[in-house]
C-alpha cells in the first residue's frame, strides 16, 4: 500500500479507539465543552468564510457549477464502479444501511404562519420510509466509522408537481446528526471527492497549504459512537424554500431521551442491532423541526460550514414521526434500500433546495443513483407505503 493510505488508515485508527472508550467520558464532555468549542470554532469559520450575501433567501450562483457537479459525479462514479465491480453496488455517501423502516409523518395544526406552505399547509398524515445509514464511502464495522450518522425520509402520497419527474407523490428530507456539512460548498467537495478516490481523505482536512481543520473540528465534535440511529438528532445542514421568500433548516430528534447502553467490544453492525432491539420491543417518536433564516450575514444559504445560531432564531417543533413497534431487518427489506433513490429534489417547488451544494446535488445524486441501479441490474422504484416484506 503507498505510504498515503497508510499514513491515512494510521490516523483513523485513532478514531476507532476513541469510539471504544467514547461511552465512558463523552456524554459528560458533551455537556461541558461542546457547546463552547462549537461556538469557538463557529467564530474563525466566519472570520473565514467571507459571506456577500445581504439579502434574506439569497442564492449566489457562482460560474461553472454544472461543470462542477458532473466532475463530482464523475468523481464518485469512479470509486463506485472501482469498489463495488463484480458485487452489489453501494451508495457512494451515507453508504451502509442500518435500516429501512416504516413510519408515518404527522404535519401538526397551527403552526406559526410564515411555516404554513406546501407541504406544510395543513394537518395531514403521510407514510413514510425512513433510512440510516452510516457516513460511507465504504462500509467499515461500526466502530470504525466517521461517527456521523445520516437520515434519510422519504414521505409519499404528497400531491404537486414534483422538481424532478422520475417520482410523482414523494417528498424527501435528508440529514445528518452534526448541523454542519463535512465540505462548505461543490468547490471544496470535489477537493474531499478525489482524496477518497486516492485513499487519504484525512488529507483534505490536514493539509498545510489548503487546510480544512475547522471543518474537521465541526464534525469531530459531533462524531461520536452511537448508541442508536433512533437517539441521536439529525440536521439538514443546509437550506429549503418553505414558501416565498422564507429559507429554512430542518432538523430531527429524538421525542425521548432513552440511550441505550453501549457493549464494550460492539458487534460489526451494533447499530443495526441497537435499534432492532428497540423497535421489537416499542414505538419510537420524532420530532420534526424546522429553523426560518432571519440575518442573511449570520445565516448564509450559499455555505454549509456555518451553523445557523438558534437564538437569532430558534427550530420549531412543525411535525411528529411515529416509527411503530416492527421487523426491519431481513434481507429482503434491506435490499429494498438499494432500488430506493433518496434526494433532496423530490419535492415540490414550495420546498426547492436552496445553495450551491444543493444545486449540485440534483445532478450527483439522480447520476449515481441511476448508476448504481444499473449495476445491480434493479429498477428504480417509487415506493408508495404498501410494500410488505417477510
Amino acid at each position: 500500500m503507498p505510504l498515503g493510505p497508510r499514513i491515512n488508515d494510521a490516523i483513523l485508527s485513532l478514531v476507532t479507539l476513541e469510539h471504544r472508550v467514547d461511552p465512558y467520558f463523552r456524554d459528560a464532555f458533551n455537556a461541558l465543552f461542546q457547546r463552547p468549542l462549537v461556538d469557538i470554532t463557529q467564530f474563525f469559520l466566519r472570520h473565514l468564510h467571507r459571506n456577500p450575501e445581504t439579502q434574506l433567501c439569497q442564492e449566489i450562483p457562482s460560474a461553472g457549477e454544472a461543470e462542477l457537479a458532473a466532475a463530482i459525479a464523475l468523481e464518485m462514479e469512479k470509486f463506485t464502479t472501482r469498489e463495488y465491480h463484480g458485487r452489489i453496488a453501494e451508495r457512494a455517501g451515507n453508504t451502509k444501511t442500518y435500516g429501512v423502516v416504516r413510519a408515518e409523518f404527522e404535519v401538526l395544526p397551527d403552526l406559526p404562519a410564515q411555516f404554513r406552505k406546501g407541504f406544510f399547509a395543513q394537518p395531514q398524515r403521510y407514510p413514510a420510509w425512513i433510512r440510516f445509514s452510516g457516513p460511507g464511502p465504504l462500509s467499515p464495522p461500526d466502530v470504525a466509522d466517521a461517527g456521523i450518522l445520516s437520515i434519510g425520509i422519504k414521505v409519499m402520497g404528497v400531491p404537486g408537481e414534483k422538481l424532478l419527474d422520475d417520482e410523482k407523490w414523494t417528498q424527501d428530507f435528508l440529514g445528518i446528526s452534526s448541523p454542519t456539512f463535512t465540505t462548505p460548498n461543490a468547490t471544496e467537495n470535489i477537493k474531499l471527492q478525489r482524496q477518497i478516490y486516492v485513499r487519504t481523505p484525512v488529507f483534505y482536512f490536514l493539509n498545510p497549504l489548503d487546510s480544512h481543520l475547522l471543518d474537521m473540528v465541526m464534525q469531530g465534535l459531533y462524531a461520536r459512537m452511537n448508541t442508536s440511529p433512533l437517539e441521536v438528532r439529525y440536521w439538514s445542514c443546509v437550506p429549503y424554500l418553505c414558501g416565498e421568500g422564507v429559507a429554512v433548516k430542518y432538523s430531527i430528534q429524538p421525542a425521548s431521551g432513552h440511550k441505550t447502553r453501549i457493549p464494550w467490544n460492539p458487534p460489526a453492525n451494533w447499530l443495526q442491532q441497537s435499534m432492532a432491539i428497540t423497535l421489537n420491543h416499542s414505538d419510537v417518536e420524532l420530532d420534526f423541526l424546522l429553523q426560518a433564516q432571519t440575518d442573511p450575514h449570520r445565516m448564509p444559504v450559499e455555505d454549509a460550514s456555518i451553523e445557523w445560531p438558534e437564538r437569532l432564531s430558534p427550530f420549531i417543533r412543525v411535525a411528529k414521526i411515529i416509527l411503530p413497534r416492527q421487523t426491519f431487518d431481513s434481507p429482503e427489506q434491506l435490499a429494498f434500500a438499494r432500488v430506493l433513490s433518496y434526494n433532496p429534489w423530490h419535492t415540490t417547488a414550495d420546498h426547492r433546495p436552496l445553495g450551491n451544494q444543493n444545486r449540485a446535488r440534483k445532478l450527483i445524486y439522480t447520476h449515481l443513483s441511476k448508476l448504481r441501479q444499473s449495476m445491480n441490474q434493479v429498477p428504480h422504484v417509487e415506493p408508495n407505503g404498501s410494500e410488505v416484506f417477510i
